[in-house]
């Protein structure tokens, strides 16, 4: 028979179960919040290294080099122009083609210049009959002379007549030459071979010589010879003492990426402009394929100083022009200061703080400080 003791004792069993149960289910609860926060730590601590790019010291030439922008100009142009006014008559030539030394580009009417040459020409044989009649009577008077058989004011009136015969012949040999040159001029023919840049005037315009002649587009044609250009840079006083003429230079254009066009220094200017304080540097360029167009710009470099077998490292990887990141063993790094050397667009000389297969920090050295955990992502030869 169940006493009242024993049903307490029920109740109570059940009240510990329960809580037991409870307690068991807080420590299970417990223990499920700790386990993720334990591997969020473990996670942040794996994510801790800073993900980095090195790249390895190594030995290779490297050259200094100045770099200039300038016009490209052909190494010959020609506004042509004839000598004499008149009447354009022919242009036998169009704007791009080439043309060689000699051959007839254009010319002007020469009807009036062959009339005076027809002239000319007639009045030479006038002259030429004159002095020849004029000579044989200076001849007998001579030798009258001689015999006494001529009076000194009849040996000369004689010696007048020749003399005006003589200065009447020069007269009309000049006449004819001028009237050549006249003709010759206005036949207008290549000085040397190139290529018709622009035609500056139409058959039937009037050309006046003494007009426009320092205009960039004066006179008939512009004919230019850019098998070889030139490039005209302005140098500093610094820059100017490390070039020298005969030194090889390189050309770039945009238009030809993947070209460089080799050439040399063929002037160096030794006084400074007055304005700019600048010197005048010119470098040829030698241009067969005619690829070299003149008016457009190009930039020049000019290898000022070259070291075979330096310790070279990218520039990127310098910070503030004087350390960079080393990597250790242990990958974390250390700051080391450096001396420099030459440097060029990308590279740089190291002379001293690193050594021949040292790994240094490209990528991701901005805010890294010694003993800074880093991760490799990727090791740059």
């Amino acid at each position: 028979m169940t006493t009242v003791r024993d049903d307490w004792r029920k109740k109570m069993n059940k009240r510990n179960i329960v809580k037991m149960c409870g307690i068991a289910l807080l420590f299970l609860s417990f223990a499920a919040c700790r386990q993720p926060a334990a591997d969020e730590g473990k996670k942040d601590e794996s994510f801790g290294a800073a993900p980095v790019k090195v790249f390895k010291v190594q030995r290779q030439k490297i050259s200094e080099k100045l770099f200039y922008t300038g016009v490209i100009e052909a190494w010959n142009k020609i506004n042509l122009t004839p000598d004499i006014g008149g009447k354009i008559a022919r242009i036998h030539v169009e704007e791009g083609d080439r043309v060689e030394k000699g051959q007839l580009l254009a010319e002007l009417d020469t009807r009036a210049v062959r009339l005076q040459l027809d002239q000319a020409q007639a009045a030479l044989a006038v002259a030429e009959a004159n002095y020849n009649d004029a000579q044989k009577n200076m001849e007998r008077m001579e030798r009258l002379k001689k015999e006494d058989a001529a009076s000194d004011q009849q040996y000369e009136k004689v010696k007048l007549a020749y003399e005006a015969a003589d200065a009447q012949l020069k007269q009309a040999r000049a006449a004819v030459n001028l009237a050549r040159y006249s003709l010759d001029v206005s036949l207008m023919k290549a000085p040397f071979s190139g290529v018709v840049a622009s035609k500056n005037a139409e058959v039937g315009d009037v050309i006046n010589p003494m007009m426009g002649g320092f205009s960039p587009t004066s006179g008939v044609l512009t004919l230019m010879d850019f098998s070889r250009v030139k490039i005209e840079i302005d140098a500093t006083q610094q820059d100017v003492a490390r070039i020298k003429k005969g030194q090889s230079a390189q050309l770039k254009v945009t238009a030809l990426p993947n070209r460089i066009f080799q050439g040399r220094v063929s002037m160096v200017n030794i006084t400074a402009d007055p304005v700019s304080k600048k010197f005048r540097v010119e470098v040829n360029v030698d241009n067969p394929d005619l690829a070299l167009r003149p008016n457009t710009f190009g930039e020049v470099s000019l290898e000022v100083s070259t070291h075979e077998h330096a310790l070279v490292i990218p520039q990127k990887a310098v910070l503030e022009n004087k350390y960079v990141f080393r990597v250790k063993n242990d990958n974390t790094v250390e700051r080391v200061e450096l001396n420099l050397g030459l440097q060029n667009s990308d590279r740089i000389e190291v002379v001293n703080g690193l050594k021949e297969g040292d790994l240094v920090v490209v990528e991701g050295n901005f805010g890294l400080e010694d003993g800074t955990q880093i991760e490799i992502r990727e090791v740059i030869e």
